[in-house]
């Protein structure tokens, strides 16, 4: 099992409407998710930035996102839910929630 932590800003004035649509995530979404082997995914707000964790328990992360990305019911929650984000200049090309270093974790 690996984890993963991502971090982007939300835009204030959909601050509320993404609240929402998390408060009613899709189920065909969520079952996506599920699929492509995530686990204890969690979604925090801080101050205008989005935190999220998850734990991957796959074999094949590249190809599992990938199946996610090829998802068209995800591909329209993801269209629903980007005008609410606003991803950080420093994300590394073709990300958009930025990737965070693990620097601790104890069990």
């Amino acid at each position: 099992m690996k984890r993963y932590g991502m971090v982007l800003k939300v835009k204030p004035e959909k601050l509320d409407e993404y609240k929402k649509l998390h408060a009613a995530v899709w189920q065909d979404v969520a079952k996506m998710i599920t699929e492509c082997n995530i686990r204890n995914y969690s979604i925090f707000h801080k101050d205008g930035y989005l935190f999220s964790y998850y734990e991957y328990i796959g074999d094949d992360y590249e190809a599992d996102m990938a199946k996610m990305a090829a998802d068209p019911i995800t591909q329209k929650w993801w269209e629903v839910c980007m005008p609410c984000q606003e991803p950080l200049e420093t994300r590394r090309e073709g990300e958009w929630w930025a990737e965070m270093e693990e620097v601790f974790h104890q069990d």
